[in-house]
């Protein structure tokens, strides 16, 4: 067991200084560091959607929570991204409340809203709650869409303040930053969950459910927990996705069964049940769907442009990658520095006592962390 000095207690300022990090922390570090100095070298519009991309990654983090830990998977999650998004919308468009202050509303409805689903659905298995979260969001939009003299039929509700009044044209790297501040935030926040005691009973629920409740737990308080704080989280991303330079809340931009299917192809490209994958994920469908929408190239036969069909080809080249990666591509890169790393163990760098070398402690570390291993500090 490692001592005092090697875990960085010792004096509070010591505490501070980086060196006395655990490994894996300081390699968080060194990530984020990186990320906050990438607007010095991609264009205003680059850093817009790589914007977009971190609150897309935040909301497939919220669908790991439930589907990727505990096992239950849900087809309908847009409905928490989409009560998030209106909700924060009504209050800003209908009482001028600010964004800072109506994001928060959205976010605790949506998990009111989670609560409500939850407590009844998840004492369902297998398909029948998949049932239950695949019409859940159906109902709802048909709601907001006959009462659209409240929400505005399918136009939806546009027009809302930016977050922190940051505008299109000018403030693209301030808009980078919140968006990289609230992915970094959440992150954070539902790796401490995971990696917590109440994370391990989401896991083992699982992989057995019946031997938690041989153990003593009640797995339904667990789910309905992991459900209130994947609804909380969706709706937290539906709400400032809303208040971005060019949101709107919509039943098509939160609710469709596109979006219910990108969540879920998002999370399982990047690997379920870790959270980083997840939110590696989302960020990657943003990007990659980005890039096929300027796509001019048209496809033989059914003679489309890329651009007007980049749905069906984004999940056509997901359909090849979860064949050829099914466990994602953190777990994929994970085990290419792992094979990376077995050959170099051939060579002299092998440490004097026999133990690992540096770079093999730098390997171990992030292979951990982001296949969602303990905390604890090598």
């Amino acid at each position: 067991m490692s001592d005092r000095s090697d875990r960085g207690d010792g004096q509070p300022l010591d505490r501070l200084n980086p060196m006395r990090l655990g490994l894996r922390h300081q390699l968080g570090l060194v990530g984020l560091v990186g990320l906050g100095t990438l607007p010095l070298v991609i264009d205003a519009t680059f850093a817009l959607t790589l914007a977009l991309a971190y609150f897309w990654g935040v909301y497939a983090m919220s669908w790991d929570v439930v589907s990727g830990y505990t096992g239950q998977i849900s087809f309908g999650h847009g409905v928490f991204f989409g009560v998030g998004g209106y909700t924060s919308a009504l209050l800003n468009l209908g009482y001028g409340i600010d964004p800072v202050f109506s994001i928060p509303v959205g976010a605790l409805l949506a998990a009111v809203a989670g609560l409500i689903i939850g407590v009844p659905a998840l004492r369902l298995r297998g398909p029948y709650l998949s049932l239950v979260t695949l019409v859940a969001p159906l109902i709802l939009v048909q709601v907001f869409i006959f009462r659209s003299d409240i929400f505005n039929g399918e136009q939806g509700l546009s027009s809302v303040d930016p977050l922190f009044g940051l505008s299109t044209f000018g403030n693209e790297t301030a808009f980078y930053y919140v968006a990289l501040g609230l992915f970094v935030g959440v992150l954070a926040l539902l790796l401490l969950i995971t990696r917590s005691d109440a994370g391990s009973v989401f896991t083992a629920i699982r992989e057995d459910e019946d031997a938690v409740a041989a153990a003593g737990l009640n797995p339904a308080k667990f789910k309905i927990m992991a459900f209130v704080l994947s609804a909380a989280i969706g709706g937290l991303a539906g709400a400032v996705i809303v208040h971005t330079p060019s949101g709107n809340a919509s039943p098509t931009t939160l609710m469709s069964v596109t979006v219910n299917v990108e969540v879920i192809i998002a999370a399982i490209l990047g690997g379920m049940g870790t959270i980083v994958g997840a939110g590696v994920g989302g960020i990657l469908l943003i990007l990659l769907r980005e890039q096929l929408s300027k796509v001019a190239w048209t496809v033989p036969i059914i003679d489309t442009p890329v651009s007007d069909i980049d749905f069906l080809v984004f999940a056509l080249i997901t359909l090849v990658l979860l064949y050829a990666l099914p466990g994602g591509i953190v777990r994929w890169v994970i085990e290419l520095g792992g094979q990376s790393v077995a050959k170099l163990r051939g060579r002299d760098d092998v440490a004097a006592d026999g133990g690992q070398t540096p770079l093999e402690q730098v390997y171990d570390s992030y292979a951990e962390w982001f296949s969602g291993g303990d905390d604890d500090e090598r």
